[in-house]
């Protein structure tokens, strides 16, 4: 095996791809990525490149085994990892793959899937062959977020109810969809197939959809030319093994070590961890709910340990008797990945921690900018502050199931026996946008609750579904909820029927005042007794006589300031006021309060969440329970229309409604509080819950992306559903009889021209040809011999067309800036373009339709537009 020599890493890309071939690493075409053949090893080097990586951002090293790969390719490539690894440092995160069952990071590179292909790779051909017509294969694909297609037997033995089959004839793709298969994984497989149309046939391959059998009758019957008639029904396919999030709430922590030549396995501790438990000077295993196995190192920990690490987790594997593909990761201190990092309680990083306190100092002591947080949505979710609460404000408290208008002079007045609808409407980049915080008091009933959340939904039907939810737990409230009540929020103990006081009466109170300023102030009614009290704060004692204000020692000037302004919520007369300092009370403050007795003097410090990252995951149910799929290095481009997404932000969760799956509002709730109940690292219940739906994003929700395009969901491409798509697919096709006899003799045919209208030219994703593509080859057949098929159109397919024609092409004046209905007859109103010249055309685009139709769709429509044929 040759590892003198390791593969040089070209800076400027992020993936880097190498095959195990003859014990030698030898690197993968860029256009071949995503391919992997089953009876090989293959190594994936991820670096991050964007804009956000920091220097410390850890790389991740994978290395894949194929489910045929021999032991001495699996052994080669274990070596090679394990030198790469060195020569990259210890930032670097080392992955075991096995395929099938590769874990989420890995997925996430190849959008929009994997393709697994049948044997292995000879040395003398290339890794993926474009332009290659001379193929038959039958692949079966299936997944949701993270999809893969596998080849299978070309057989109808293949076939089952729930995937979805591809028939790749080279020239011609037929997607057939399981009649179990749901339309995201409808969706996402014709995006692997026009992907594999643009990759392998240059966007030249014609594509089928069967949607329903019996309306397909054309493509089902090329089908059964290759694969034979059917007999007998359909199968269920055999439930994939999908791990819940009840399952992944288990964690373990052991330590690992070597004594003599025997592997010592010591279980340290279990749900919830801490990070105080893992010492620089050992190795741990992490147990993550028997679907992951962890591997952390400590940077002085023992070097040969290090290099063995992989067999120690297989090992452990083995001991556990968990499944061979179990995932493994191997982290080295310093260098740990987000997953890793939130299966514990708190995580905390010098260089990350002094960025948050910056952050907590920039909204403590700078007025916000609203053109700043506008402008820059990252800043707007960190600080979680749309704007700086200067909107219009709406309140309604929830009584007898309906909703009671709340009198303005009482906002920020609220009763924990109570719930409320607060409505924030704010303008951004000149558009009115909304925020209906849901909030709910401690002691609220749950018939209460739930009215709440009804009257939620009236609210948002009024507003053609334009507000983002936001479910406040009381204590529990964002810094923006704190903002447009201007620092004066208060919470009483007990319910009111807001007829005109805030507050039910009662002869002695005691208030705790928390906070700075207006992002984080708030004041809370505790127990009438002196244990409440705390050093570091400040409260106010209201009797039937006078009220305090207790100043402790530990508190500062901020503090007292937004006292001041708050007593006057509590106590409406100026002259029943007295200022008292620790220390300093008179014997009438502690009668109110039944006595002196001890309390504490710690100040509470707010949660360090410096180590934390936001991650994003798709939703989706199995058996009655949450299953998430994480996409890692995640984008817009990850958000579908189809999807119900989970954004975690550690500090508050988003949960992105895609337009098709508005009706799972209440069901994506119920999704994440399972998400927090069952998390690893013991969450709080009460961490607050955005409902955010598709075109109606925040800026605390678009600022963890980085980038985003607020008109994305507004282009008619982009908003493209399945069933146009679907449409635009090819599905009724003539002359099969000729088509057959081509697919018997593995020659695709030329398709006949005198079909319906829209066939005079394939739609652009089905790969227009014309005469200047003359004959496209084939391949060589056996015996050396060659077959080539004619693409051009012929003329004669046009003679219905008025208006004058040029060897049988139109002139760009029918075709420019031209209706639908005042096209010639017979045009497809899509596809305007294809009827100019080679030579007209070029004029008009300024390049050949060959490299016009190689370009993306969403390019060549935007040169469309611009030019009037779109």
């Amino acid at each position: 095996m040759d590892i003198g020599s390791l593969p040089d890493i070209e800076s400027h890309r992020d993936l880097h791809i190498w095959i195990i071939e003859n014990l030698k690493l030898v690197p993968v075409p860029e256009g071949a990525y995503g391919n992997f053949f089953e009876e090989h090893c293959y190594i994936v080097l991820h670096v991050p490149q964007s804009l956000r990586a920091t220097q410390g951002t850890p790389k991740d090293l994978h290395y894949w085994i194929g489910k045929k790969a021999d032991a001495e390719a699996q052994g080669a490539a274990g070596t090679f990892v394990q030198h790469l690894h060195e020569t990259l440092g210890n930032a670097t995160v080392q992955h075991r793959e096995v395929q099938a069952h590769e874990s989420d990071c890995f997925c996430s590179y190849f959008r929009p899937g994997v393709i697994y292909r049948k044997g292995g790779l000879a040395s003398a051909l290339k890794h993926v062959e474009t332009n290659m017509y001379n193929i038959r294969r039958l692949l079966r694909i299936k997944g949701r977020k993270h999809v893969s297609a596998t080849e299978v037997q070309l057989s109808w033995e293949s076939f089952n109810k729930d995937d979805i089959f591809l028939l790749d004839l080279g020239k011609v793709m037929i997607q057939w969809n399981g009649p179990k298969s749901s339309i995201s994984e409808k969706a996402r497989a014709l995006a692997l197939t026009y992907s594999l149309q643009d990759r392998e046939r240059a966007g030249r391959a014609q594509i089928g959809v069967v949607e329903d059998e019996a309306k397909a009758s054309s493509l089902m019957e090329i089908m059964e030319t290759v694969l034979g008639r059917r007999l007998g029904s359909l199968y269920a396919a055999i439930p994939s093994r999908s791990i819940n999030q009840l399952q992944k709430a288990r964690v373990h922590l052991y330590h690992i070590y070597q004594k003599d030549k025997d592997l010592v396995i010591q279980e340290l501790a279990t749900r919830l961890l801490t990070q105080d438990l893992l010492h620089e000077e050992e190795c741990y295993i992490l147990d993550h709910g028997g679907c992951k196995i962890y591997v952390w190192q400590g940077r002085r920990s023992n070097h040969q340990e290090k290099t063995i690490s992989f067999s120690q987790a297989q090992g452990f594997i083995q001991a556990k008797g968990y499944p061979t593909y179990t995932n493994v990761e191997v982290l080295n201190q310093g260098a740990e990945s987000a997953a890793f990092k939130q299966l514990f309680r708190t995580w905390s990083e010098e260089q990350h921690r002094s960025k948050n306190l910056g952050l907590i100092r920039k909204l403590n002591q700078v007025k916000l900018d609203v053109v700043k947080l506008h402008s820059q949505p990252e800043l707007a979710a960190q600080l979680r502050m749309v704007d700086d609460g200067s909107g219009k404000v709406e309140v309604w408290c929830i009584q007898d199931l309906g909703r009671q208008p709340v009198d303005p002079k009482l906002h920020g007045q609220l009763c924990a026996g109570n719930c409320y609808l607060v409505l924030y409407t704010y303008q951004r980049m000149g558009h009115i946008q909304y925020v209906l915080y849901l909030w709910q008091g401690h002691q609220a009933t749950k018939q209460e609750i739930a009215a709440l959340n009804g009257n939620a939904e009236e609210l948002d039907l009024m507003y053609h579904g334009a507000l983002v939810q936001v479910h406040v737990t009381m204590g529990n409230e964002p810094p923006h909820f704190f903002a447009i009540f201007q620092g004066q929020m208060v919470v009483f103990q007990g319910s009111t029927q807001h007829s005109g006081k805030g507050q039910p009466a009662s002869a002695t109170r005691l208030f705790h005042v928390q906070g700075t300023d207006n992002y984080n102030s708030r004041t809370m009614e505790v127990p009438a007794r002196a244990s409440a009290l705390n050093s570091s704060d400040i409260f106010l004692l209201d009797t039937a006589s006078i009220c305090y204000v207790w100043f402790g020692k530990g508190c500062s000037g901020d503090q007292r300031e937004m006292a001041r302004r708050v007593v006057t919520v509590i106590s409406e007369n100026e002259e029943d006021k007295e200022t008292v300092l620790e220390g300093q009370e008179p014997p009438h403050f502690w009668e109110a309060l039944g006595g002196r007795a001890p309390y504490p003097s710690n100040k509470s410090l707010p949660e360090d969440v410096s180590g934390f990252q936001p991650r994003l995951f798709e939703c989706s149910s199995q058996h009655d329970h949450l299953v998430l799929m994480e996409v890692v290095f995640f984008s817009q481009e990850d958000l579908d229309k189809y999807d119900v997404m989970l954004l975690d932000a550690w500090q508050e969760i988003f949960l992105w409604l895609g337009e098709a799956a508005t009706r799972q509002k209440e069901q994506a709730v119920a999704w994440g509080q399972e998400y927090l109940k069952t998390h690893p690292a013991g969450r709080s219940q009460a961490t607050p819950i955005v409902l955010v739906k598709q075109g109606h994003e925040p800026p605390t929700f678009t600022g963890w992306f980085l980038t985003w395009d607020p008109y994305k969901w507004t282009e008619s491409e982009n908003n493209q559903s399945y069933r146009e798509l679907v449409e635009g697919s090819l599905e009724i096709v003539s002359a099969v009889a000729e088509i057959t006899v081509e697919v018997n003799n593995f020659r695709l045919p030329r398709w006949p021209s005198n079909s319906r209208r829209g066939s005079l030219a394939p739609q652009a994703h089905k790969g227009p040809q014309d005469k200047s593509e003359k004959e496209l080859e084939l391949g060589p057949k056996a015996g050396g011999s060659s077959t080539s098929i004619s693409t051009s159109t012929s003329t004669n397919s046009y003679h219905s067309s008025p208006g004058p024609m040029v060897n049988g092409y139109l002139s760009r004046k029918q075709l420019m800036y031209q209706a639908a209905k005042d096209l010639p007859e017979g045009v497809d109103p899509a596809q305007k373009e294809f009827y100019l010249s080679d030579s007209e055309f070029k004029d008009v685009f300024g390049k050949s339709k060959e490299e016009f139709y190689s370009m993306a769709k969403w390019k060549q429509q935007q040169e469309k537009k611009q030019l009037g044929f779109f």
